[in-house]
Formats: C-alpha cells, structure tokens, sequence
C-alpha cells in the first residue's frame, strides 16, 4: 500500500520521485541492462532520474526499431496503466542510469489522490503524444536526412534550454537508421556530410551546432561541390 502524505505538507512530485517508499524502488543500472522485455507483463511505470534508455520493439521477423529515447525526468512503461497486461517493447539503458519503478497500484494511487502530480504527469502525455504525431509526419514527409537532423537534435535536447547539448549516451549509426527507417550506410553517408559543414562534431563524444536545424527548416543545407 502507498504511504499516506501528510497533508499538511503540500504535495511535492519531485519529492515523491526521490524518495524509496511503499511501491516504489530507485535502482542504478548499468549500460546495456535490460529493464523489461517485449512481452514482460506491464506492472509498473519508470521515472528515469540520470541517463538515457532505448525503446526497442522487434516484429515477428526479426526487425528491430528504435521507437524512443526517454531520458532525465522522462517516463516510460505507462502502457500498464491503460490495461496493457503484456510489455509491446523492450527498455535498455544506454548508458548508466538511476531509475525509479513505480508499482501500478501505487501510480493508480497517486494519479487519484494527488492533483499535483497528475498535472505533472498529463503534461508528460501531452508531449509524448505530439512527439509521436511529429514522428509520424517527419516518416511520411520528410527525406532520411532532414529526419536525422532532427533525430540528432532531439537526442541534444535541443529547445528546452535554446541550445543543443552535448549527447552523452554513445548512439550507434545502427540504432540511427533503426530510428529513422533507413539503412546504416545512408546514416554514414548523411553524418559525414553534416560533419563537413561543420554542423556537428565528433570529439570523444557526439556535439551537434544550432546551425543543424537549417537541415530541418529547409529541403537541403548548402552544400559545396566536393560533398557529393
């Protein structure tokens, strides 16, 4: 059972969200640990405190996508809470993580009870839905570049604090072209060129510029004629 509040403290979702009590648990993971697995039953949703992790689902042939990302202050495995019983993906953590699970009848619980955090979480809902929508439009409009530009600056955060950051987790060119619906050596041939136009940087670890949004708000950036 969930622990009662006092209610003459007001409701602190971030407080909530660090601290082990009833029905919730706060683990540290390493790279490359498996949270759940494609058909895992649904009993929990996960808050992630530091790190990035991978949302994989694999069809009935063997193929694999990349559908999300989620990383610091993100949730995931929400599907539990709308009567999935089995997981539809796999989560794994791309880089060390802290973690915090959730049991479904202590985030029903507090969902009821708590307006504050059920604020906190529908605005999550909100934005995950238009992501997806996003993602939807960017896959039937837009070419395997212009897709990629964005993949990269969403991977940076780009927008929520004006500019992009640093991309910590190390993100394969497979796992690229798994997001975007293209193949490994289009991502090659894409990062290369982006990296001559000076619009990212490799230095130990993956660095994307503003200026790699022109690739998003226009059909091509400007290339010169040794790019191909």
């Amino acid at each position: 059972m969930m622990a009662k509040n006092n209610k003459n403290v007001p409701f602190d979702p971030k407080v909530f969200l660090a601290t082990v009590n009833g029905g919730r648990t706060i683990s540290k993971y390493k790279k490359g640990q498996t949270l759940f697995s494609q058909g895992d039953p649904a009993d929990a949703v996960f808050y992630i405190q530091d790190g990035k992790v991978k949302i994989v689902v694999v069809s009935e042939e063997g193929k694999e996508a990349v559908v999300a990302m989620p990383g610091p202050d993100e949730f995931f495995g929400e599907g539990c809470l709308t009567g999935q019983l089995l997981r539809m993906a796999s989560a794994v953590t791309m880089t060390e993580c802290e973690i915090m699970r959730v049991e479904k009848a202590t985030m029903i619980g507090v969902l009821h009870e708590e307006p504050a955090f059920s604020e906190m979480f529908v605005a999550h809902l909100l934005k995950r839905t238009i992501r997806v929508e996003e993602d939807l439009v960017d896959q039937l409009f837009n070419s395997s570049e212009r897709r990629l530009a964005r993949t990269l600056l969403l991977l940076a955060n780009f927008g929520k604090e004006g500019r992009p950051e640093r991309i910590i987790a190390k993100v394969s060119q497979e796992t690229l072209a798994e997001m975007i619906g293209t193949t490994r050596s289009r991502v090659s041939f894409f990062m290369n060129k982006f990296r001559k136009l000076g619009l990212i940087d490799y230095n130990g670890h993956l660095e994307i510029h503003t200026s790699l949004l022109n690739v998003v708000l226009h059909e091509q950036p400007h290339i010169t004629a040794d790019d191909g």
